[in-house]
């Protein structure tokens, strides 16, 4: 094995009853959260997402339509696609991300103002609409 791999790691696995899946690698970072998302309209110029429902009921609006996504729906928001999302009744879910994307959750949970918003999304290649 050249020196120039990473160590091999065990595969994650989650199943009905485990713990919360949180899995980070290089290219995909996986999340299981519950939590509603941001209220606001949003494009990601370089990054796709896409969320998987597990119990409850997630609305995703875009620009010209609304999707109720229930249990076992996956939705799939490619880079470019000014979205938003939230929880309609208590709800479980699994947010596929990058890197990068999950960068951005984390630093927005922190922020201290939302005058900071605009221009901490642009940081991570993030367009808030208005």
């Amino acid at each position: 094995m050249s020196s120039h791999h990473p160590p091999s790691r065990g595969a994650i696995v989650a199943g009905p009853g485990s713990a919360p899946l949180n899995a980070a690698g290089t290219s995909l970072v996986i999340r299981e959260w519950t939590e509603p998302g941001p209220s606001y309209l949003h494009i990601h110029r370089a990054d796709d997402e896409a969320w998987h429902v597990l119990e409850g009921v997630l609305r995703f609006s875009f620009l010209e339509r609304t999707i109720d996504a229930g249990a076992g729906t996956t939705v799939f928001v490619p880079a470019g696609l000014a979205h938003t999302y939230c929880t309609l009744e208590p709800s479980r879910y699994l947010i596929f991300l990058t890197p990068k994307l999950d960068r951005l959750i984390a630093r927005l949970r922190e922020l201290p103002d939302a005058s900071l918003l605009r221009t901490t999304l642009a940081e991570f290649d993030t367009v808030l609409l208005e």
